[in-house]
């Protein structure tokens, strides 16, 4: 069976039932429907005080065209956790419908390891991210019709984007303003992916409802003809933009196959934004399970950095352990094995690929200061001589490795892990790092390019280095670096899979998110707003004859 049919054929409890057992009132509740709710403002405030569970981080290696599961073995851990007696919530981000459409399909698991209802959560959900929509395009109106009407502001240049939800390539740039109205001046603009809009990041890095409007406010829209910051405040945005998120910012509750919670809350993308879900889904769900299991976005390089240096350090969070997911398959595409050759026994391509794994685990551990753990998301022809070479090698780091079958049994097929995750996080450790905020831009770019993805070093084209400049003349040096960079490799080219040569980071933009309070570092060929694939997954949704969705995977 489908993902979507495996999900439709599991009978769901109603999410007033599934919060109960979380002592969760009705009253505490925004309901959505029979299987969707949003949780009260104060609910969260009288929650605001109890203990934390520990927080568990699902990572994995650099994504290949065959999948590593991680949102699935989180989603699996979580359940399996419930299974053993201990007390689980999850926390995860919010699907974007790019990747929907597109090639990636949806973020809500596989197999029995499903967060549910799928098709809402991965379609239009409670709303959220049209609401993140509708307040970066109102800014974007604001600040357009303030220029029609004089620019008072005295702008010069405007870097605040449109956005949508959608993989367009078409909108990467557009010129505006060409109605010929009287004051229109045309000029070069562009449309980002919604989630990759500032607002999004301010969105999950808010710890409340007063945090969020400071921060919309401080937005930098543009720039004088001195250079000088021009802030969504000083249009009188902050208030008009809040009002579209007051609803949004409350976290959403659902389930899982197997009938636990998850806080399914925001969800900027980890290439080009911080990968993490909600700091106010995260915290909630802490008072929540004695065990919180939540994700970062693609392989640990990108997305466990950001949770570590961005997220980790902004919130005050400290894990207690980290799983890294893997497949054979992947380790040995890493290893130079061709696609259709994954399947098949190659210690050779595995014994190549497995150094992927190990840069990722050694960051983990020695980077971010992480218990860690390696999780094999097990397929039925793994060969059991390449299972035994890597658990020699991974004893030889000291590192554990777990067999996980979430797929196809659900929670049951993580309960070795389960039981090495509980034991894990009795041992001490303490969230470290990679670089303190005193440090210059170019210094926490430089120890994330050498200690994290091992560069030789880093190069800057002569605007970068303007930039940089006038960030760090405008106060701003001391944010934490989100460098947007290609999630296949280590390096900043998608092809560079193996980084067996010594490769430079090139550094092509950087931009203050002051609203976010982090600097954006832009390499390679990336693109704040996605294509479609040459036969995008648009094509085979639809729906069926029973009046059911179908093709959504």
């Amino acid at each position: 069976m489908t993902d979507i049919e495996i999900a439709r054929s599991t009978k769901l409890e109603k999410i007033v039932k599934v919060a109960e057992k979380y002592d969760i009132s009705e009253d505490d509740l925004e309901v959505y429907g029979k299987y969707k709710a949003k949780v009260t403002k104060e609910f969260i405030e009288k929650k605001k005080n109890g203990k934390d569970g520990k927080l568990i981080l699902v990572t994995a290696i650099n994504p290949t065209p065959l999948g590593e599961g991680k949102t699935t073995v989180a989603i699996g851990l979580s359940d399996a956790l419930n299974r053993i007696g201990k007390n689980s919530v999850l926390a995860l981000r919010e699907p974007s419908l790019g990747p929907v459409f597109g090639v990636k399909g949806g973020a809500t698991g596989g197999g029995y390891a499903q967060v549910a209802p799928m098709e809402d959560i991965n379609l239009h959900f409670t709303g959220d991210i049209h609401a993140i929509t509708s307040a970066n395009n109102l800014l974007a109106a604001m600040i357009d019709n303030h220029i029609y009407y004089g620019n008072k502001l005295g702008f010069k240049k405007v870097i605040w984007k449109r956005c949508v939800d959608l993989n367009d390539r078409a909108l990467r740039e557009v010129e505006i303003g060409l109605s010929k109205e009287k004051n229109m001046v045309p000029r070069p603009d562009g449309f980002d992916i919604s989630v990759a809009s500032e607002i999004m990041a301010i969105f999950c890095l808010s710890k409340d409802i007063k945090d969020l409007e400071r921060r919309l406010g401080n937005i930098i829209v543009g720039y004088n003809e001195n250079d000088e910051a021009i802030f969504a405040k000083d249009l009188n945005a902050q208030g008009s933009l809040t009002v579209l998120l007051k609803d949004a910012i409350n976290p959403n509750i659902v389930q899982t196959l197997e009938h636990n919670l998850a806080v399914v809350h925001g969800g900027p993308f980890a290439n080009i934004a911080h990968g993490c879900n909600s700091v106010i889904a995260t915290k909630l769900a802490l008072k929540l399970g004695d065990y919180v299991v939540t994700e970062a976005g693609f392989g640990a390089d990108l997305g466990a950095e950001k949770f570590v240096d961005i997220k980790c350090r902004k919130a005050e969070l400290n894990p207690s352990a980290a799983v890294c997911v893997a497949t054979l398959k992947a380790l040995k595409y890493h290893g130079g094995a061709k696609v259709d050759e994954c399947q098949e026994e190659n210690l050779e391509a595995l014994e190549i690929g497995i150094e992927n794994l190990k840069r990722h685990v050694d960051n983990i551990k020695n980077r971010f200061g992480l218990n860690a753990i390696v999780a094999i998301n097990k397929y039925q022809n793994d060969s059991q001589k390449e299972i035994d070479f890597l658990q020699k090698e991974l004893e030889k780091l000291g590192v554990d490795l777990s067999l996980v079958e979430v797929w196809a049994k659900g929670g049951e097929g993580a309960i070795d892990l389960a039981e090495k995750i509980v034991e894990l996080t009795n041992k001490k450790n303490q969230v470290t790092f990679v670089y303190d905020d005193k440090e210059t831009i170019k210094e926490k770019i430089e120890k994330v390019a050498k200690e994290v993805y091992g560069a030789e070093g880093v190069d800057y084209t002569d605007s970068a280095l303007e930039e940089i400049e006038q960030i760090e003349k405008l106060g701003y040096g001391n944010y934490p670096v989100c460098i947007a960079k290609t999630q296949y490799s280590f390096s900043d080219n998608a092809k560079n899979l193996l980084c067996e040569e010594p490769f430079r980071i090139t550094i092509k933009e950087a931009i203050v998110k002051n609203g976010a309070e982090f600097v954006v570092i832009k390499t390679g060929k990336i693109f704040t707003m996605p294509g479609l694939p040459r036969v995008p997954s648009a094509e085979s949704i639809k729906i069926d004859d029973d009046g059911e969705i179908v093709g959504i995977f």
